[in-house]
């Protein structure tokens, strides 16, 4: 973005995502100052950079937040629809890095560049750049990727850094044999918190929506709609709290047994009450 003229002797532009200025006259002409000078503190083109810099804000957080969506959902995304948002930098900021899946599911790969075509430049795990074009590619939840090791290795090497965590989440297997009828996990239930207040705060912080007496995560999977439910209390109980059992639903409501959960669903919900749990009161001489 551009210099623009605030007032006699000033232009200012938004550089680093804060208003800056610089002198137009004098010996310091064209250096950038540190501070705003007082005579355009006010100036309406200030406060417009200003509402710009917040909107930039709020969009790469939405950007980030969509990413994100797609991930965990593991939905197919046309490659048409990448080309389009690339060139936008808050886009590119989100998906660049992110591991995608073309129309070979073995062969996963860092994304590097979208072309205005639709072609795909990624690096594969032999460190070798290669362009795809498919219809739609996958942004894969980690506990899906066969390679996750791997991938983790190979990023470490590049140095590669997710805006959208992906390789580096944390993720938990489903059992292999729970317990028949099982319907509940206890693992990180009882975290103590000096109010429910302060829990569901922690929730929401974490971007998890809490719905009556739970915190919830919300995952489409294999074409269908499951919610992780962490109880967090009451709402109108506002004293000390434990975090409860984690239990998921279906999209009727309907308790699913352990054996009926999806591997997304399960490493999402055991990720939330994990974080949810984290934040619990530590006694002094326990451990955490």
């Amino acid at each position: 973005m551009g210099w623009l003229a605030a007032g006699d002797g000033y232009e200012i532009a938004l550089v680093g995502g804060r208003v800056t200025a610089r002198s137009t006259t004098g010996r310091s002409a064209g250096r950038q100052l540190k501070t705003l000078p007082k005579a355009v503190r006010d100036h309406p083109e200030v406060d417009r950079l200003r509402r710009f810099a917040r909107w930039l804000d709020r969009h790469a957080e939405d950007c980030l937040a969509r990413v994100d969506n797609w991930m965990v959902s593991s939905l197919p995304v046309p490659t048409g629809l990448l080309a389009r948002v690339w060139p936008d930098e808050a886009w590119q900021s989100a998906l660049r890095d992110l591991v995608v899946v073309g129309e070979d599911p073995d062969e996963p790969g860092l994304l590097r560049d979208v072309t205005a075509s639709g072609e795909l430049r990624v690096v594969n795990l032999d460190g070798e750049t290669v362009r795809m074009a498919p219809p739609t590619v996958l942004l894969p939840h980690p506990v899906l990727l066969p390679d996750l090791d791997e991938l983790r290795e190979f990023a470490a090497e590049l140095g590669v850094v997710q805006k959208v965590e992906q390789i580096h989440r944390a993720t938990w297997r489903t059992p292999e044999h729970p317990a028949p009828g099982s319907t509940e996990v206890r693992e990180y239930a009882g975290g103590a918190y000096t109010s429910r207040f302060g829990l569901a705060a922690r929730a929401a912080s974490l971007g998890y929506r809490v719905s009556g007496g739970s915190a919830t995560c919300l995952v489409r999977e294999a074409g269908r709609t499951t919610e992780a439910a962490v109880w967090i209390g009451e709402p109108y109980w506002d004293d000390d709290t434990e975090t409860g059992a984690l239990q998921w639903r279906d999209g009727d409501g309907r308790i699913l047994r352990l054996r009926d959960v999806g591997p997304v669903a399960w490493s999402e919900g055991m990720r939330m009450a994990a974080a949810l749990h984290a934040g619990r009161i530590i006694e002094e001489g326990k451990d955490a």
